[in-house]
């Protein structure tokens, strides 16, 4: 390597070059790498431009080094013979993604928690091997415990266990699963500081592969509008949208009473004392915004202004007395351009009952673009439904476009007629008056507004975790019926949406849910002759990131066998 230097008019640019001989005789150079131009050089590495030279040619030697290293890496020849056909039952396909949550799993120290669990027990299986393996399962191939136990088979560190141990398991990793869970989160704390001092909380359920109630599983009002019974799960999630702890409930059961139960084991257990409760308004009773307004807790929940006392209602549906948020200036947000996107609010003391709060009301023009193009649309809908006769509501849900369809069947004169189907105007005019507005309460009745709103905004982060639980960890439907069973199959989803979680937050939520597990799926390794692994994955920024986050590296060409037991040490933190 040498140091290359080009003047021009203008500027002075060093390089790297590599002299190299031609084919034809004679000797030439290649740029192996850019330093720059004098001008951008001489801030940095000036004040002279003796001490650039310097620089350079530093960075010249560190580049000779790094060349002669690579030079002398091992070269491995592997043989292969045309004629041979492959050996039978010998496997040469292995799945490698489950090293990155690997690294989280182990820096969470879950394998000594496990050591807990069998003192405690005293069984012989490996339950660290076998939950570790259900978890990294759940995230790269989600099925049955069966199918996650032959997927575990593909891993590059085999099960050490049998199948019939996975199901004693179960039992104990249910029985366990509030322990478990504040465990978790206490070594959770080794990866970095939790944003504890805001909890989200909001329910959802999971429908079974059944016809007939049992324990917890019931009948009740699915959240996916399916006719099977269902049980009910109640999710904490700190400021950062990784989630904390969960509990079930039966699925006939008023999600309002799940939360006190919850809440408690987070005050007793997890040492969470002084946090800011956030969640919609349908877990925003009186009696829970009065239960988090005790200790050092407070709260700030999602207000329907429908149900609004008259006079309060009447105060938020008015367009006056509204301020920018960003600066706390006075606006008429009746003379908005029409494609402002800002943000503007007014607030008001609030006292429905004894609480003293606070409500917020805001105007988003740019939602009320938003939902008034969504109502165009369903108007559009119930037009055609009254011009071809068919005007029967078809589902009961606040969107049905046939909520526009009055109908009349007496006279002036109260004598009756035959029934009218008409567009109700009045209706559509109603609902019109509420576009754009939005209204929060809180007890925090001297903070800022903008970092009010902020938290509130944050809510959406829960429901991606139902969202990624249900769909892409494949969490329902469920077809356990044991209730420990059941409590274990929700523990290894939960805990699987806690890595990948923390592994969005080591790649600082550059990538979507779908990159990154469909990234982790892909990075496989085939076995060569015995010898090592060469990788079939391809390599991009993402995987990049995925390496410099977790600590190995795996996108090398070849891999031996010794190098990735190293890996494999490197994942669970033994270096």
């Amino acid at each position: 390597m040498n140091l290359h230097i080009t003047k021009s008019k203008n500027a002075e640019s060093f390089y790297i070059a590599k002299s190299y001989a031609k084919s034809g005789g004679g000797t030439s150079s290649k740029i192996i790498r850019k330093l720059g131009t004098l001008e951008q050089l001489l801030p940095e590495h000036g004040p002279t431009r003796d001490d650039v030279l310097a620089w350079a040619k530093n960075e010249v030697k560190l580049e000779t080094e790094k060349y002669k290293k690579e030079k002398e890496a091992k070269t491995i020849m592997i043989p292969f013979r045309a004629d041979r056909q492959l050996d039978y039952g010998v496997q040469k396909f292995y799945r490698g993604g489950y090293l990155f949550p690997q690294s989280v799993y182990y820096g969470m120290q879950m394998h000594k928690l496990c050591r807990k669990l069998k003192a405690k027990y005293k069984f012989r299986y490996d339950i660290n091997a076998i939950l570790s393996d259900l978890v990294y399962a759940r995230i790269l191939e989600p099925a049955s415990k069966r199918s996650s136990y032959k997927t575990a088979m593909e891993f590059l560190e085999k099960p050490s266990y049998a199948i019939h141990d996975v199901y004693r398991a179960l039992d104990v990793l249910g029985t366990e699963c509030d322990f478990i869970q504040s465990e978790v989160y206490k070594n959770s704390c080794f990866l970095g500081k939790r944003n504890d001092k805001i909890l989200y909380y909001d329910c959802t359920n999971y429908y079974f592969e059944m016809e007939q109630e049992s324990g917890s599983i019931k009948y009740g009002k699915s959240k996916e509008h399916r006719p099977n019974p269902i049980i009910q799960m109640g999710l904490f999630m700190d400021g950062d949208g990784i989630p904390l702890s969960f509990s079930l409930f039966p699925g006939n059961t008023n999600e309002q009473k799940s939360l006190k139960p919850l809440e408690e084991k987070i005050l007793r257990d997890f040492g969470c004392q002084k946090f800011i409760y956030c969640s919609d308004a349908g877990l925003a009773s009186e009696s829970i915004r009065t239960y988090n307004h005790m200790g050092e807790r407070a709260f700030i929940v999602t207000q329907s202004i429908k149900r609004l006392a008259k006079e309060d209602r009447e105060w938020a549906l008015s367009r006056t007395g509204f301020k920018r948020v960003s600066d706390d200036k006075p606006v008429d947000i009746t003379v908005l351009d029409e494609d402002d996107t800002g943000l503007y609010y007014k607030d008001i003391p609030y006292t429905p009952k004894k609480l003293h709060q606070r409500l917020i009301v805001t105007y988003s023009p740019k939602y009320a673009r938003y939902q008034k193009s969504i109502r165009e649309k369903q108007v559009e809908r119930a037009e055609k439904m009254l011009a071809s006769g068919n005007t029967k509501k078809t589902r009961k849900n606040p969107n049905d476009p046939a909520r526009f369809i009055g109908s009349v069947s007496v006279t002036n004169d109260g004598e009756i007629a035959k029934e009218h189907k008409y567009l109700d105007v009045e209706k559509i005019s109603s609902e019109a008056q509420y576009d754009g507005l939005y209204a929060v309460c809180t007890d925090l009745l001297d903070d800022d507004v903008n970092g009010i709103l902020k938290v509130s905004e944050g809510r959406w982060q829960i429901e991606e975790c139902f969202r990624i639980m249900k769909t892409d960890f494949s969490a329902r439907p469920v077809y356990l019926q044991d209730e420990n069973r059941i409590k274990a199959h929700f523990l290894i989803c939960f805990l699987a949406l806690l890595l990948y979680r923390m592994i969005e937050k080591r790649l600082d939520y550059r990538y979507t849910c779908d990159e990154i597990l469909h990234t982790l799926k892909t990075m496989n390794f085939a076995e060569v002759e015995e010898q090592g692994f060469m990788p079939l994955y391809k390599r991009e920024k993402i995987t990049d990131a995925l390496h410099d986050a977790c600590g190995f590296r795996t996108d090398y060409q070849f891999i031996t066998k010794s190098s990735m037991k190293t890996i494999q040490k490197k994942s669970k933190g033994r270096e």
